[in-house]
C-alpha cells in the first residue's frame, strides 16, 4: 500500500482527537499507518511541517466571511473558534504551527482579516499587526476554552468562576470580539490612513 500525503494527516488528526497534542508523535503515527517513522519523513521534513498540515486540515472548515468589515471580522472571528473546538487541542495546535509560521491556511485567514481592517480605515503598516491582535484573541480564547473543557471532564473541582459549564462561552467570546471591533472603529488616527 502507498502512503499518501493526505492519508497521514488524516492519520495525524484522527490521533489528535483521540490523545490529544501531547501524545501526536511520530512513532505513534508511524505505528497507526504500519510504517516505519522514517516513511513519514519521506512527506514531511519534521514534526512542525506535519503540525502545520494537520492545522491547515482543521482550518480548511473556516468559511470565507461576507458583508461590511466589521461583519467579515465577526464572521471569520466565529468560524476560526468554531474549527478550533471541533477538535481536542485544535488552538493549542493550530496556535503552535501559525507562530512557527507552517499553517498556510492561517496566512490566508489573516490577510482576511488585514483587508477588512485596512478597509475599517487603518494604514496598512498597521492593518495587519490589528489583524494579528484579533487571531491572537481568538487563539487565546479557545486554548483557554478548550483546558477548561478538558478539565471539567476530567472532573477537576474548579472554582465556579473557572468553569466553561458554569457561564456562556459564546456570550464572553462574543464580548472580547465586540470589545476588538469597537477599539478598531474609533482607533487613534495616527494608525489610520
Amino acid at each position: 500500500m502507498q502512503l499518501h500525503k493526505r492519508d497521514v494527516v488524516a492519520a495525524a488528526t484522527a490521533l489528535l482527537d483521540s490523545y490529544g497534542l501531547a501524545d501526536l508523535t511520530m512513532r505513534r503515527l508511524a505505528r497507526e499507518l504500519g510504517v516505519s517513522p522514517g516513511a513519514l519523513y519521506w512527506h514531511f521534513a519534521n514534526k512542525q511541517e506535519l503540525l502545520g498540515a494537520v492545522a491547515d486540515q482543521i482550518l480548511a472548515t473556516v468559511p470565507e466571511a461576507a458583508g461590511d468589515w466589521r461583519a467579515r471580522i465577526e464572521g471569520v472571528c466565529a468560524g476560526l473558534r468554531d474549527a478550533l473546538l471541533s477538535h481536542t487541542d485544535g488552538a493549542e495546535l493550530v496556535s503552535a504551527s501559525f507562530a512557527a509560521g507552517q499553517s498556510a491556511v492561517m496566512r490566508r485567514i489573516l490577510d482576511r482579516l488585514t483587508d477588512a481592517v485596512t478597509e475599517a480605515g487603518f494604514a496598512p503598516a498597521h492593518a495587519e499587526l490589528a489583524a494579528r491582535t484579533v487571531v491572537y484573541y481568538v487563539l487565546g480564547f479557545t486554548v483557554d476554552e478548550q483546558s477548561r473543557l478538558q478539565w471539567d471532564a476530567a472532573g477537576a473541582e474548579l472554582p465556579a468562576d473557572q468553569s466553561v459549564l458554569d457561564d456562556d462561552a459564546d456570550a464572553r467570546f462574543r464580548f472580547g470580539v465586540d470589545l476588538l471591533i469597537d477599539g478598531i472603529r474609533v482607533a487613534d488616527p495616527s494608525v489610520l490612513r
